[in-house]
């Protein structure tokens, strides 16, 4: 997340999935998981930034060694010192055989460390669009998912209503008549704008591409279709809604939780906080910002595993196994929806307990209807430290229209690529 670091909350509730490799089928793995016929294989080393699922990972280690007999040792997690930890321990030739990194920058960073796991018999399993690639060569598999969007109480709102700029502003406009906010933004950076302006990065048809183009001063928001038009949805929102210059994300959800908010532009992890008010009075929903006439969510990765190709041959082959084991056998797969919490990003893992909009995102992750976090591909700090208070400006600044809005997004991306 990278993305997701610079907010907590959002780090809270960060969902993941993971993977395995080895055997083929439910047969297979019976007879790799259990019996005494199981091949020993090498010991192996796994690190990985996750705090809250340390313990749990060392727990599932220790059933993976009961029924295989074969061993993985857990590094102790390192929490915000992992990357500087990790890059020290591969530039040493001392790296784990199986680690963890971010989408985005974080792994490019690290790619010459990948292996191929293309050809491995979970990569087949990985949702749609979401493993990490380098080029065509699948290198590493989701931890999990997770998605935002607009958040909705399906009491007031009904998404056949909001299905493009018109009827979104439509609906803004009638419930300010009627004393309540439409939709609510908060201050905090990713909540104001790293979210909310992934949408038209995410519907150009190479976002990354685009990004490198706008790192370079090739292109221009302001002279993008989908950013004009994304500058006349923050124009409604500004118009219509209470200024999230005065909303923080617990007034955000609890203005939401008791029905004051229609609207909340945000993620699966916030019904967290919704789940603390107990019974809302009415259902929850998750849908798409409808710009351009989009009709799918933001959904993403935080976190991927990758085998590192520096391992010797067995080592990489029972890192191999593991992941396999780990996203096929059941004790796996159980222990990744329920003990790790994570929205699974494999189409061959049910998750039957998930909240409303967990379920949301699970659903479009496995049809494949979602859009990229093109955010991830950010420069690294921009939005806190340029988009946030360009668009702060915005909604202090009374007379700012959206295209002078864009132009001071440019300046402010110019300026954080350096």
């Amino acid at each position: 997340m990278k993305l997701v670091k610079n907010v907590s909350v959002l780090l809270a509730a960060t969902a993941v999935v993971g993977m395995l490799a080895a055997c083929g089928n439910d047969n297979d793995n019976k007879g790799a998981s259990g019996s005494s016929g199981a091949e020993k294989l090498k010991k192996i080393s796994l690190f990985q930034s996750k705090v809250e699922i340390a313990e749990p990972l060392e727990a599932l280690a220790e059933t993976y060694k009961k029924e295989t007999g074969n061993e993985v040792e857990v590094w102790g997690s390192a929490g915000d010192a992992y990357m500087t930890q990790l890059q020290a321990k591969l530039a040493a030739g001392e790296g784990p055989t199986i680690f963890s990194v971010g989408t985005g920058a974080e792994a490019e960073k690290f790619k010459s460390y990948y292996a191929d796991l293309s050809n491995e018999a979970f990569a087949k399993n990985i949702a749609p669009d979401m493993a990490l690639k380098d080029g065509d060569k699948v290198v590493g598999v989701p931890y999990g998912v997770e998605g935002f969007g607009l958040v909705y109480n399906k009491n007031m709102v009904d998404p056949k209503d909001v299905t493009d700029l018109a009827s979104f502003t439509k609906t803004l406009e009638k419930f300010k008549a009627e004393g309540k906010n439409g939709l609510s933004l908060s201050q905090e950076a990713y909540f104001l704008i790293g979210h909310i302006i992934n949408t038209p990065f995410a519907l150009q048809s190479d976002p990354q591409g685009f990004i490198d183009k706008l790192n370079k001063g090739e292109v221009k928001m302001a002279d993008t279709k989908e950013f004009q038009e994304f500058a006349k949805f923050m124009e409604a929102i500004k118009a219509n809604t209470v200024n999230p210059m005065e909303v923080k994300y617990d007034s955000q959800m609890g203005d939401f939780a008791t029905g004051k908010t229609a609207m909340v532009h945000q993620g699966n992890w916030s019904y967290g906080m919704l789940k603390d008010y107990g019974d809302l009075g009415f259902d929850v929903g998750m849908m798409a910002l409808p710009l351009s006439g989009n009709d799918k969510i933001a959904v993403g990765v935080a976190s991927n595993w990758v085998v590192n190709n520096k391992a010797d041959a067995d080592q990489i082959k029972a890192a191999s196994a593991f992941l396999n084991w780990m996203f096929t056998s059941d004790a796996g797969k159980k222990a990744i929806v329920d003990e790790f919490k994570f929205i699974p990003a494999m189409t061959n893992i049910e998750a039957a307990n998930l909240d409303p909009l967990s379920q949301v995102v699970f659903e479009a992750t496995k049809a494949g209807k979602t859009i990229p976090w093109a955010n991830s591909y950010f420069p690294q700090g921009i939005i806190v430290n340029d988009l946030a208070p360009a668009t702060q400006d915005f909604f202090l600044s009374k007379d700012m229209t959206g295209e002078q809005f864009l132009q001071k997004l440019d300046a402010a991306w110019a300026k954080g690529a350096k």
